[in-house]
């Protein structure tokens, strides 16, 4: 039934608690001890049936109790040092003013990103690319970096997990409450509602926004479930990643394009825009609509503009898990954005795909994204490999090393994820300032200072603590299906608070191979059970996708080993995980167990939340833990393979895995001393944490995008701007001329001073004659490349080294000269290329243009 009139019902505070409610929409609290134990005190038990939510909270609170609570000395001045702490939080990041200074000119970094983990009372992602998203902005707001991100507000957000009496996952998509959550909906300044549009074929759509204030940064939401749009149109804000590719067009255009027409409307001019992956990808022909009709820039400009001031970074290691649109279906939708261009329809798909040759092949939101970025990096330093190899054939001829996707590792944002009685532990020994001060060994060193019976005893509780959450989180789930007493009566039995616990936490997709550790389900009975005195147990948690049914069934294969195997109790499946689950199995387990096939995890990073708890890692050689001091500071699972044949990978690394059990970890974690401590084991904690908290944390990462992606993005911003756009417009007629004239160049004759056989160190002196048709010496840079030789007979991890114009010309064309030195033996290749330079390019492969001296060119002295 529709009601005739709907009311927005905000909480009714004593005057005296009013700082409660600044308190509860700035998403800060999550992070802050101090006002997240404010929320506690008022009410724990409604504090946990709400999700940890303070506006629901406030909400939902008895009157009688804000009356008693306003008495409470302690209490205000609890509340009182909570306000402080965050207005000198907001007046005291200064990072960026440190770094960058800009008197006259304001920067903006807008982020867009289709999911964000901000807090469990905030279920708008569904993993790991939205919690890092969520990080992000937290270090954003940290750092001080004049950052505003932008989204979608999903009505159901993604599912809710159970799972029936066969262990076979369930969803459920509970309905979120905007007007009880942290949010703030825009309004005009005439007090209406602040309402964007979008056109879709045949109808214009409308949303409104709403925004999220974290930190210091604004995060914008848009709203599609209102009047006066369809059904069909109130859902594309309804469900994180639902429906078929049809809604998934309709999202991705709402998020790009609907992002870009909000923060219009909100005041804000962005010098930079940041792609988190390519859902997003549509803001690319918005702000080119926008610099063609508005600006009046020709097509190539407005392109030359929008790349010079974006940046896409990719988190997804395979080329399937990119959204890719029917070429007739992106046209659908499309069609108008290529006649404002004035492109053809070939031309218009071609800014979309990989093979521009290809003219059946679809149309891919990540070569969009590539190809109209001037930064692009991967998530790991492995990932960024990963990248390079898989986009090559978007640059061809360049080496694949050479391919301008760079890598800038993911972190986690240390406040968040570290455990209260941790921080407390770390405040005092490393200081207050721990999680600000980024790689200073000496800072670092100081964990060792920490005593290691203190150390243990905090894990021990931790453990203790993540074991009852789980007793407890088990019993309400099963108690929601409707499970038998003597369900729940187990409920209350599994886990030992005293044995060893490995945790694994992830999405369940087969890749990540959740169910490795039970491949030989014997070996693993004995290591779980047959020391009564050295026990093992596992905790588990994770979502398969809806429509993934091998990902479902391998919760359910894991649910039904445990029970036939009689190791049920230690062997437990906790369903439904999510960020609050997450944080008490990192700081609660002993060891974080990681499985991927690699090269397929592009980074992961709950494994850097368990390290920053003091948990080890036990992982394969991937993502981020390729990067990490996996000796020191876990174990790795192999050496770094990749195999052919999975089922035997299987085999060699399930192997490998009980050999570290049983030789090692076991041993190790079991190794008392007389006060109980596993000394051992304790520095294994210590060095997790000394050696990993500096390097993946958020801190880090946003330092380096600001240093290597914001910063001179945000330049070329200027740079392109400035005089109404005309470096812009003549960027764009030179790169028109270039092409106009590239393929003519010719390759006359190189000349090189020695024979074949030379002797290390030896001085070779190369000159090269290039008719350069038409083109300015200014608009090539001419380099040798020289490197050993591979078995295919090509030059690999080559160095190049640039030539000089010598001012000279002769009939045949310019003369450059240059010299090298071959610093090692063995057999080495020498090879010729000639590259676009302009000052005004991010990177000398932005065109994608390279051309290489053909060995006929060459004639010896």
């Amino acid at each position: 039934m529709k009601p005739i009139r709907t009311f927005n019902v905000s909480p009714s505070l004593p005057e005296k608690l009013e700082p409660l409610k600044k308190l509860a929409y700035n998403i800060y609290w999550d992070w802050n001890i101090e006002a997240k134990d404010l929320f506690r005190r008022l009410d724990n038990e409604l504090w946990e049936s709400c999700r940890h939510n303070p506006v629901a909270l406030l909400g939902n609170i008895s009157q009688e109790r804000l009356a008693e609570i306003s008495e409470d000395e302690g209490f205000l001045a609890q509340m009182e040092r909570a306000e402080q702490q965050l207005d000198q939080y907001l007046q005291e990041r200064n990072w960026f003013r440190k770094h960058r200074d800009h008197p006259s000119q304001q920067e903006c970094y807008a982020y867009f990103c289709a999911e964000y983990g901000l807090t469990d009372s905030l279920p708008l992602y569904s993993g790991g690319l939205g919690v890092l998203a969520g990080d992000h902005l937290k270090s954003a707001s940290d750092l001080g970096l004049p950052l505003v991100a932008v989204g979608l507000l999903y009505q159901e957000g993604f599912f809710s997990q159970y799972l029936n009496a066969d262990g076979w996952q369930q969803e459920t998509y509970p309905v979120n409450d905007f007007s009880n959550m942290p949010l703030h909906l825009e309004h005009n300044a005439d007090g209406s509602e602040l309402r964007i549009e979008v056109g879709y074929p045949g109808r214009t759509v409308y949303a409104r926004v709403w925004r999220i204030d974290v930190g210091g940064v604004p995060l914008y939401l848009l709203d599609t479930n209102i009047e006066p749009n369809s059904d069909y149109d109130h859902n594309i804000t309804d469900r994180l990643y639902g429906g078929d590719l049809d809604m998934r067009i309709h999202q991705e255009m709402m998020l790009g394009i609907g992002g870009c027409r909000a923060l219009k409307a909100l005041g804000y001019s962005p010098t930079v825009y940041h792609l988190n992956e390519g859902h997003s990808a549509f803001l690319v022909l918005e702000r080119i609509r926008r610099l063609v009709e508005d600006e009046g820039l020709s097509f190539d400009a407005a392109k030359q503009m929008v790349q010079s001031s974006q940046m896409f970074t990719t988190h997804t290691p395979v080329s399937a898990g990119f959204d890719m649109f029917d070429p007739d279906q992106t046209m659908y939708y499309m069609g108008e954005y290529a006649d404002i261009f004035g492109l053809s329809r070939e031309e218009f798909l071609a800014m979309g795909r990989e093979n521009t040759g290809d003219l059946s092949s679809p149309f891919s939101m990540a070569a969009l994204a590539l190809r109209t970025s001037s930064f692009l990096n991967g998530v790991s330093k492995l990932h960024g490999e990963v990248s390079r190899d898989m986009f090559k054939g978007m640059w061809k001829g360049l080496p694949t090393e050479e391919v301008p996707i760079t890598a800038i590792t993911n972190g986690v944002h240390a406040r968040s994820v570290v455990a209260k009685s941790k921080q407390q532990l770390y405040n005092r020994y490393l200081g207050p300032n721990w999680s600000d001060l980024g790689d200073d060994d000496s800072l670092w060193e100081k964990v060792n200072s920490i005593p290691d019976d203190e150390l243990w005893r905090n894990h021990e509780r931790a453990r203790a603590d993540m074991v009852v959450l789980v007793r407890d989180w088990l019993g309400k789930k099963l108690r929601q299906r409707g499970a038998s007493q003597a369900e729940l009566d187990k409920a209350k039995e599994v886990l030992d608070p005293d044995v060893l616990t490995i945790g694994f936490a992830r999405r369940f997709a087969t890749y990540k191979r959740a169910t490795l550790f039970l491949r030989d389900i014997e070996r693993i009975k004995k290591i779980i059970l047959g020391n009564p005195n050295r026990r093992l147990q596992f905790v588990i948690a994770g979502k398969a996708h809806p429509k993934d049914m091998p990902g479902k069934e391998l919760i359910r294969q894991l649910i039904h080993t445990a029970r036939e195997e009689g190791i049920e109790e230690y062997v437990v499946f906790v369903p439904d995980y999510d960020i609050h689950l997450a944080r008490a199995m990192v700081s609660g387990c002993d060891i974080w167990l990681n499985t991927p096939r690699r090269p397929r995890e592009a980074s992961g990073t709950s494994g850097m939340k368990a390290a920053m708890n003091g948990v080890p890692n036990l992982s394969v050689l991937d993502g981020w833990w390729d990067e990490a001091d996996h000796t020191a500071t876990g174990w790795a699972i192999g050496q770094g393979e990749i195999y052919e044949d999975q089922e035997y990978q299987d085999e060699v690394e399930a192997n490998a895995l009980y050999d570290l059990l049983e030789q090692e970890i076991v041993p190790l974690f079991y190794n008392r001393d007389n006060n109980g401590v596993p000394r051992g084991w304790v520095q294994k904690m210590k060095n997790a944490i000394r050696l990993n908290t500096p390097q993946f944390n958020t801190a880090r990462m946003l330092r380096d995008y600001s240093l290597r992606g914001y910063f001179p993005a945000s330049d070329r911003y200027f740079a392109m701007t400035e005089n109404n756009y005309s470096n812009a417009k003549s960027v764009a007629e030179w790169k028109k001329y270039l092409f106009e004239r590239w393929y003519d160049i010719r390759i006359e004759n190189i000349e090189v001073s020695e024979e074949t056989d030379i002797v290390v160190n030896e001085t070779v002196n190369v000159k090269a004659v290039l008719d350069l048709a038409g083109l300015k010496p200014d608009d090539v840079s001419v380099e040798l490349y020289q490197g050993k030789m591979n078995s295919d007979g090509e030059v690999f991890n080559a160095t190049a080294v640039p030539m000089e114009y010598t001012g000279d010309q002769s009939e045949a064309g310019v003369v450059y000269k240059s010299s090298l030195v071959f610093h090692s033996s063995g057999l080495q290749g020498l090879s010729l290329r000639v590259l676009p330079k302009n000052e005004y390019m991010a990177h000398p492969h932005e065109l994608g243009l390279i051309l290489w001296a053909d060995e006929r060119t060459l004639y010896n002295e």
